[in-house]
């Protein structure tokens, strides 16, 4: 099942039923208004947008429209959970080299989690609004579930479970600020603004062979000014799959319908397969070079992100953003 949020002048949006092909969509106010709604009540909610979504992508249904991801929100506007995971280590190796920063042992067993701000996301055709070049602006392209309500102390085994929808993320990453906020001690805040998500949320049957053990093996594509910047395989480096990831974010506190968890930036031990985020690009031209020579992000500059299956037809649809100025009203 495939499931959007359209603009409708609203916080929350109104959530809408996809086709496979994205191409149709059809409103499903009857049933339920939000996508936050039908997560609080998915046991009961879920099998009747499943019987639409069926109908949908027979072409049975007579009010169907054209689906358009202009007009999309991201698919939960705003969450009570958003927290972003470290899942490849190996990007955190390097980006940890870029600051100067060690790597603890520690990380390779025991995933890095942070608890980013959720009230206020970014739609995915919306531009990121910058007030300033300086603070070294990045895109980080990662995929992220959501989930039921899950119990804390849940273990891996169960958390799979718990998984309902997948969606790609851009994290955007002030890479200037991070240094200075973090020797504070007390982790990102300045330094991590609102994310953007992909314009469809699926279920995790959509994928089929590609979800394996709480993980997609699919190639993550980004692009930068047109040209593509990276398409890592997000199966092949990662650490910790999803249900790691959950059990680690759950192991104190339980979690409610709706929450959203990243894998963090996905990232290949084949640099071949180019990067997901600008920093990681530059370590490696300092490895290679001795200086980096890519700049973060610029106003002006477009980013887009996208997973394909393997029909070569996009799965979630497509993150498109262009840096802009912040003007404060």
């Amino acid at each position: 099942m495939k499931l959007a949020t359209l603009k409708n002048g609203r916080r929350d949006g109104e959530l809408v039923v996809v086709s496979r092909d994205l191409r149709r969509a059809c409103r499903v106010g009857a049933i339920v208004p939000t996508l936050q709604a039908a997560l609080d009540d998915w046991a009961i909610l879920a099998p009747r947008l499943e019987q639409v979504y069926r109908a949908l992508c027979d072409g049975a249904v007579a009010d169907a429209f054209a689906f358009d991801e202009a007009q999309c929100l991201s698919p939960l506007p705003r969450a009570y959970q958003w927290a972003d995971g470290s899942a490849y280590v190996n990007h955190v190796e390097l980006v940890r080299k870029a600051r100067g920063a060690e790597m603890p042992e520690s990380f390779w067993h025991d995933p890095l989690m942070y608890q980013g701000g959720s009230d206020s996301f970014i739609a995915p055709r919306d531009p990121i609004l910058m007030a300033d070049e300086a603070w070294g602006i990045d895109f980080e392209s990662e995929v992220a579930v959501i989930t039921d309500d899950v119990p804390m102390g849940v273990s891996e085994a169960a958390a799979l479970g718990h998984i309902k929808l997948l969606m790609l993320v851009n994290d955007v990453s002030l890479r200037n600020l991070i240094p200075g906020e973090l020797a504070k001690g007390f982790g990102f805040f300045q330094s991590k603004p609102s994310s953007a998500f992909s314009p469809v949320a699926v279920t995790p049957d959509e994928l089929g062979d590609a979800w394996q053990g709480g993980k997609v093996h699919l190639k993550l594509e980004t692009w930068l000014n047109n040209a593509l910047f990276g398409a890592p395989d997000a199966g092949v480096d990662m650490t910790f799959g999803f249900p790691t990831l959950l059990a680690h974010a759950a192991r104190t506190r339980p979690l409610g319908a709706g929450a959203i968890i990243g894998s963090g930036t996905v990232s290949n031990y084949d640099r071949s397969a180019g990067a997901s985020c600008i920093a990681e690009r530059r370590m490696l031209e300092i490895m290679d070079s001795g200086a980096a020579s890519t700049p973060f992000l610029r106003f002006g500059d477009k980013v887009a992100i996208a997973m394909r299956n393997e029909s070569g037809e996009e799965i979630f649809g497509r993150i498109e953003q262009e840096v802009r100025p912040y003007e404060p009203r």
